[in-house]
């Protein structure tokens, strides 16, 4: 082969390694380029591990050493290595560095072999031929060349591992950023809908939850119930016992009214001591309810120790298959429905003293 020809095949070989961005794309262009430079019968391509000498892959009429390792110490890559220096060998087996028990079953008769960087070598390349063969000045030229070239590629590719590593990082913190933000906006969005006395939902998250479940459930056509339910006694607690007592007697109302409702029910206090639910596919009476309340209070002031169970005036409004009110609507008519139920319960009160 013609020096002119292996310089434009070097040219090649370079653009090829300057656009490689992993040890595996570097390995396969000098593997191909490192025999075509010379037309020799074999190539390897051989990386430093520690002391030992690893023979990367190869290019070859025959089986080299692909897979394999060496100790540095007896393997003619390994001293060119630690020699930081070229060698030619004519004839193997006259050259006491090489180990000829490891070249015998090979077809290998002569060599050359060039470190990858002079400076702290990482690598080898070796050209190996089936007839005696003496490299010339050229050939050694051009595959040293080559080597300086596998050897700035290599580092190009430890730059970009390392700035894939350092972006991978940090898409990884900006997910990590990303989900803790979302996180504290959802737990702000659940606060701004929660009232603080009691866990609840408030007035706001009711309203933006019963929205959407109220026009789910009318465009289904299945039915459901508001019920308003007032919280009685609540300014005599807390005009006798302090506002502490109040807010206790609150609490109190809060937890009888989660369980006399189903856990799938929307709870919520909307004002100082206002109740509502809205309940799909359900439809009790005021009076059921009351006598629901009355049983379930019982049950809860023998477990709370409390005396005197929170008493309620009660309105229920229904919105049956095919209605087409409103939530609002449906919430007036149930405030309506809980304000005549307070009537009748002020003036059976009278009635009876």
């Amino acid at each position: 082969m013609s020096y002119q020809l292996g310089l434009e095949r070097l040219v090649d070989a370079v653009q090829e390694l300057s656009l490689a961005r992993d040890l595996d794309a570097v390995t396969a262009v000098v593997r191909r380029a490192a025999r075509a430079l010379t037309g020799a019968d074999g190539a390897t391509f051989v990386l430093r591990d520690g002391d030992e000498c690893y023979y990367a892959d190869e290019d070859a009429i025959a089986p080299l050493w692909k897979g394999q390792r060496f100790p540095m110490s007896i393997c003619i890559s390994g001293w060119a290595m630690l020699n930081r220096s070229a060698t030619v060998i004519e004839d193997i087996y006259l050259d006491p560095r090489i180990p000829h028990e490891a070249y015998r079953p090979t077809f290998v008769k002569s060599l050359v072999m060039v470190p990858i960087r002079t400076r702290e070598p990482i690598g080898a390349i070796g050209n190996y031929w089936a007839q005696m063969h003496r490299a010339t000045d050229e050939e050694v030229h051009l595959l040293q060349a080559l080597a300086d070239s596998t050897s700035v590629a290599m580092e190009n590719v430890q730059v970009y591992s390392e700035l894939e590593r350092r972006v991978e990082e940090r898409t990884q913190q900006l997910h990590a950023e990303i989900f803790e933000r979302r996180r504290a906006q959802e737990e702000v969005h659940r606060l701004s809908q929660t009232d603080e006395l009691t866990g609840l939902l408030n007035r706001r998250g009711f309203f933006e939850q019963a929205e959407h479940i109220y026009t789910m459930l009318r465009d289904r056509g299945e039915s459901c119930s508001l019920i308003y339910a007032d919280l009685d006694g609540l300014k005599r607690a807390n005009d006798v016992a302090g506002h502490a007592a109040g807010d206790a007697l609150i609490r109190a109302a809060a937890e009888l009214l989660r369980h006399v409702f189903r856990e799938g029910d929307l709870l919520a206090r909307i004002g100082g001591d206002e109740f509502v639910v809205l309940a799909a596919g359900y439809a009790p009476v005021a009076d059921e309810l009351r006598l629901r309340m009355a049983a379930r209070a019982r049950t809860w002031e023998a477990s709370s120790k409390m005396q005197g169970a929170p008493q309620f005036s009660i309105g229920v409004a229904q919105a049956v298959n095919g209605h087409s009110a409103t939530l609002d609507q449906l919430i007036a008519e149930a405030d309506r429905s809980m304000y005549a139920d307070k009537c009748r319960r002020r003036e059976g009160a009278t009635a009876d003293r």
